[in-house]
């Protein structure tokens, strides 16, 4: 492939070193004869989403996010319906999408990736005026979130996320009535509903077994555990991959609304948003185009993502070299 124009959106506060990812992306386009990246910085204000516009307007033809779910979520609605790629550079403690492309925590494999040209159009889901690529919930898993350490994440990773979730095991359910593709209501009193697009949850847990990317439709989780038997009974089956999971219903549609009689968490691809009433979501087939490991067509998104990681070693190499 030619070498494209490519920018980098970042955001500062999720990088522990800038001057190391700096060198790493610098080192890895170098080598590649790809030109040289333009820098953007986010914001408070603008998690992202000006940035990549300004990128794409000043001619980027790739664009690197690196950041948390937020940055990654904001770069995503900018680039939908472009022909504009996104790699995912990861960074933070959590990232959804680069969980689900089997990243892991590091850039390198990240920047790799996108050199090695593997580009899948996905769809995305849209949230009122955001996109989300992985998945959104109302409920539990918005709960959990929102109640997890920043200071644990930092210190032990995504298994922090076991803390925040303990603390809302035993909470009330919902009321909501879910309605897909404009049928009739579903009354349910669910602990979570969660709308995905691919299937990773973070440690590489599968929660949707047959979500696919690409398939014009997003799988729709309905969990309604009631104690802790349940709660342990719906997390065994769905660690050992089981086929059926209890106590979670599942469905398809290409337009899902929930709505709740009270305020409830809400989050996108791992980023909180505004509790609210009301989730009404649609897909928009194909609408990203996405860096993937090679092979870009199989089903699995993070498919080989660890030859990927094993060819960035001379990109780590030369980093770590620069910064002794």
């Amino acid at each position: 492939m030619t070498a494209p124009r490519s920018a980098v959106v970042v955001n500062p506060t999720k990088v522990a070193d800038l001057d190391h990812l700096r060198r790493t992306v610098h080192e890895g386009l170098r080598r590649a004869g790809w030109p040289e990246p333009a820098w953007y910085e986010t914001t408070p204000e603008d998690p992202g989403r000006g940035q990549a516009r300004r990128a794409v307007a000043e001619g980027a033809e790739l664009v690197f996010a690196c950041g948390g779910d937020g940055t990654v979520t904001a770069v995503v609605t900018a680039l939908a319906g472009s022909d504009v790629a996104l790699a995912v550079l990861p960074a933070g403690t959590g990232n959804l999408l680069a969980a689900n492309l089997g990243l892991g925590g590091d850039p390198a494999t990240g920047l790799e990736v996108a050199l090695e040209g593997g580009r899948r159009r996905i769809d995305v889901g849209v949230l009122e005026d955001r996109c989300f690529v992985v998945m959104a919930g109302m409920g539990f898993d918005a709960q959990m979130l929102e109640d997890t350490s920043e200071k644990a994440k930092k210190r032990i990773g995504w298994l922090a996320y076991v803390g925040g979730a303990t603390k809302h095991l035993l909470d009330r359910p919902m009321r909501v009535r879910i309605r897909l593709d404009g049928g009739p209501p579903m009354p349910r009193r669910p602990k979570a509903v969660i709308v995905g697009n691919v299937g990773r949850l973070q440690g590489g847990v599968r929660l949707l077994n047959k979500a696919e990317p690409d398939d014009g439709r997003v799988d729709v989780a309905i969990l309604s555990p009631g104690n802790l038997a349940h709660w342990a009974a719906l997390a065994w089956a769905v660690v050992s991959r089981r086929e059926r999971v209890p106590l979670m219903e599942t469905y398809t549609a290409q337009r899902v609304e929930i709505y709740s009689n009270r305020a409830q968490a809400r989050q996108l691809d791992g980023d909180l948003i505004a509790p609210g009433k009301v989730m009404k979501i649609q897909v928009r087939p194909k609408a990203l185009l996405l860096c993937v490991p090679q092979p870009d067509a199989d089903p699995d998104l993070a498919y080989d993502a660890s030859r990927a990681a094993r060819r960035a070693e001379p990109i780590r190499e030369v980093a770590a070299e620069e910064k002794a």
